[in-house]
């Protein structure tokens, strides 16, 4: 055998590991190299530039010292059968490619369908679906007290009389009824503030299945409190099932962000929003006196919560564990893997795993966050202020002030049933939460956020004219009823869904339940202040307690212009890092300048 010659090799071997020609030198053995990748740059590419390829990510290797742009690097198999080097992390071509450290791996890993990155499996959406039962549980229990207000007035009157032998004074009365509507709300920041002490004990899934003991809880309580001549009964159902939204608001978004791939993380979390204003649709309709709205039938009305409580403990025992949670929080990597394969409908989720293994190594930096160290951390100071913003421009927009004056405007415009425009509302309000839900993916989080924000702004600046207006120009009746719906609208574009499941985007796995406890707790005492403050502002204001709204809505739209970060298209790390760089920054940067920073990172 003469120099340089490779030795003699039996079988026939794969193209690319034949021997080669005698008088061709094979390149130099460099033990600490990896393994040349499977494709090869081009002429007047930089080395660790990725190659184009459509919809793939494409990996970034260095190149060999031998290779040239535009021709393939050439090794000899003693060369290819050497071990990794312990200082170049091992990486993989997600789309586009094999894993390099697992040359045998089957055809089908190799080349999964682009379609089956961000694809809608079975498994995927009964886990969406299951989890959104709840978002129902808090519309339909938001807006269910408003419609049948008459009867339990009626109820309440009936009982204390029966009790007392007198009637209720109008005093007594109102404030049961304003205790009966505003204790939903403190139960929620009860709830919402729980929320971190449940998900990383028992998980997100089964955390929303001991949850639905409130719900059933509750319903009990509501639906029999007639029965028993007790309107006790129904201020502790209303606190209990309070309780239970409030953790339902921290629990959904938290496992429909976990369970979703990145690409539809953004459409897949509006659904929580979708399922809120389809449960207050729901109320609206089953309110109306012809249905369950009347004296004899009020009670089946709030009880009506077991039902859905009742299907999602049926449908979530079939749906798998956030496998976040069982890689992170666990450290379950068979578990979490096959949990992907089944969410993600490929057997190829190398790259999902790869996000949450970097996730965990960041934990791993980091001490356990609770809700004190959170506020204290500089690290977490600015992505918190967002996040309580964000909650606080959903509540303070004045969508509740517009839903109390829109059955008095549309009985100054003539309608003869201001109940059913009301629901019309409702209606306007369920579909352009759909519209968001479609768009969301395209225009970005923090896109839809300004222009809904802005849009609120202007509709309600036509409302504060229309209703000054009201009694001089008749037509302006019609402006206010478009302003009405215009300012329902623009509601569900951007402040209705995205503050929601943003919370759960701007943070990492450890201090997230923690961080989504605090937002949600924002979230239910601004709804609170609004409930309890509103009639007397209104009362004071008029119908200028709209410009109110509109310098809220102006303060939130700049606050967002030049704090809030666009999350679209990135992962949980991604956006921690962002943070952790130097802060949020409104402009567009690219995914490989991020990528680099989620790698690289130190906390």
């Amino acid at each position: 055998m003469r120099p340089g010659e490779p030795p003699a090799l039996t079988g026939r071997l794969p193209e690319d590991q034949r021997p080669l020609p005698a008088g061709v030198t094979s390149a130099p053995r460099q033990p600490h190299l990896p393994p040349r990748p499977r494709h090869t740059s081009t002429a007047g590419q930089s080395p660790l530039k990725p190659l184009p390829g459509p919809g793939r990510r494409s990996c970034r290797l260095p190149l060999l010292r031998s290779e040239q742009p535009g021709k393939a690097a050439s090794a000899s198999p003693a060369l290819r059968s050497l071990p990794l080097a312990s200082s170049v992390p091992q990486q993989r071509c997600s789309s586009g490619g094999r894993r390099l450290d697992e040359p045998g791996r089957p055809e089908q890993e190799q080349e999964p369908s682009m379609a089956s990155e961000g694809k809608m499996t079975a498994h995927l959406l009964l886990a969406v679906g299951g989890a959104v039962l709840g978002s129902l549980q808090f519309g339909y229990n938001t807006g269910v007290i408003n419609a049948p207000q008459r009867v339990i007035e009626e109820f309440y009157n009936k009982t204390w009389f029966n009790r007392y032998e007198t009637s209720i004074t109008p005093g007594m009365l109102t404030t049961l009824w304003s205790l009966s509507v505003s204790i939903f709300s403190v139960g929620g920041m009860f709830g919402s503030f729980s929320v971190g002490l449940f998900v990383n004990r028992f998980g997100r899934r089964n955390s929303m299945l001991m949850s639905n003991s409130l719900a059933f809880l509750s319903a009990i309580l509501m639906g029999f409190s007639k029965m028993a001549g007790s309107f006790e009964m129904l201020i502790l159902g209303r606190f209990i099932v309070g309780v239970y939204s409030g953790l339902t608001t921290g629990f959904v978004p938290m496992y429909v962000g976990e369970v979703s791939p990145t690409s539809l993380r953004g459409a897949l979390g509006t659904l929580h929003q979708l399922g809120v204003v389809v449960g207050i649709l729901i109320a609206q309709i089953f309110g109306i006196d012809l249905i369950m709205g009347n004296e004899s039938l009020w009670p089946l009305l709030l009880g009506f919560t077991f039902i859905p409580s009742l299907a999602q403990c049926i449908l979530l025992p079939l749906a798998p564990e956030s496998p976040r949670f069982l890689l992170i929080n666990r450290n379950e990597e068979n578990k979490a893997k096959s949990v992907l394969k089944k969410l993600r409908g490929t057997t190829d989720v190398g790259q999902d795993l790869q996000e949450m293994k970097e996730e965990s190594r960041q934990m791993l930096q980091e001490k356990k966050v609770t809700i004190f160290e959170l506020f204290r951390s500089p690290i977490y100071r600015q992505p918190l202020l967002v996040a309580i913003i964000l909650q606080l421009s959903q509540q303070l927009s004045g969508i509740n002030a517009v839903f109390y004056y829109s059955t008095d405007i549309f009985e100054r415009a003539g309608v003869q049933q201001p109940v059913y425009a009301t629901i019309g509302a409702g209606v306007v309000n369920t579909a352009f939460t759909v519209v968001s839900l479609f768009v969301v993916e395209r225009a970005g989080r923090r896109t839809l956020h300004l222009i809904g924000l802005m849009g609120m702004a202007i509709c309600a600046v036509l409302m504060t004219i229309a209703l000054a207006l009201l009694t001089q120009v008749p037509w302006m009746s019609y402006l206010s009823i478009v302003a009405i719906l215009g300012f329902v609208a623009f509601f569900e574009i951007g402040p209705g869904p995205i503050p929601w499941f943003i919370v759960a985007e701007l943070f990492s796995q450890g201090p997230r339940p923690a961080a989504i406890a605090v937002a949600g707790l924002s979230n239910w005492t601004a709804n609170f202040i609004v409930g309890m403050g509103f009639q007397y502002v209104a009362d004071l204001c008029g119908a200028y307690v709209f410009i109110i709204f509109t310098i809220l809505l102006v303060l939130f739209f700049i606050f967002t212009y030049f704090k809030v970060p666009e999350t679209k298209g990135r992962t949980f790390d991604e956006i921690a890092s962002e943070f952790r760089q130097g802060g949020a920054s409104h402009g567009d940067k690219s995914q490989d300048e991020f990528h680099s920073l989620g790698a690289d990172s130190q906390v």
